[in-house]
């Protein structure tokens, strides 16, 4: 990766990282992808006691399509079955194909099995982490929420199956939609820094335009 290109999307990567400290609360929310890691990591927090139960949220979506036999949220709970979690303690919501999505239809779940959790840990992929934690605010205010990921570094995201392409144009994309979807209603309003948006506009220069809406200015 060229220098010029690793440093915007570092800039861009770290902005989306909130950092926040886990503490026990009622319910894991897994947003699934195609990132199985997340629901490894969702599996590890259930069972170092985090919450009583896990649900993972997610259909299929244009990444995903193809990749897993199943919805992205049946995939994951298979995973943390495998490493342990029991069955009575996991719910899939497998309906939702984008983030509000995954709010409004986990919420819907919930009040059907008349599950009132007051705290959640949101568990997403790292570079989706701002941008979780700002549509679940606004569209489930009544609740508080913090957001993990797995902890990987920048240097070692990359697998098989997601290369730094492929993160780079959704690290981009999001960055659009944090800053013009709080007028929309859709997420709360995010201070960028002026440096995070210049590497978002270099990035966008450069051709990392795959993820961003038509439907939002690109700059």
């Amino acid at each position: 990766m060229p220098s010029n290109i690793y440093r915007s999307a570092k800039t861009v990567w770290d902005y989306h990282l909130l950092h926040q400290s886990l503490v026990k609360s009622d319910c894991l929310f897994v947003l699934c992808s195609n990132d199985v890691r997340v629901a490894e990591y969702a599996a590890q927090l259930f069972l170092q006691g985090y919450a009583p139960y896990i649900v993972f949220s997610g259909n299929v979506g244009e990444i995903t399509q193809g990749l897993f036999p199943c919805s992205e949220a049946e995939h994951f709970a298979n995973i943390a079955r495998e490493m342990g979690v029991p069955d009575n303690c996991i719910y899939i919501e497998s309906q939702a194909t984008n983030t509000g999505d995954n709010i409004i239809k986990t919420r819907e779940l919930l009040k059907d099995k008349h599950l009132d959790p007051q705290r959640f840990i949101l568990v997403q992929k790292p570079f989706m982490e701002r941008r979780t934690l700002a549509t679940f605010e606004k569209l489930w205010s009544t609740k508080t929420a913090l957001v993990t990921s797995p902890p990987i570094e920048f240097d070692d995201f990359a697998n098989d199956v997601i290369s730094y392409g492929d993160a780079i144009n959704v690290m981009v994309g999001d960055l659009q939609r944090i800053r013009y979807y709080p007028v929309l209603g859709f997420s709360t309003e995010q201070v960028i820094p002026q440096p995070v948006w210049q590497a978002y506009q270099h990035l966008v220069a450069v051709g990392f335009d795959d993820h961003l809406s038509s439907d939002l200015p690109r700059d």
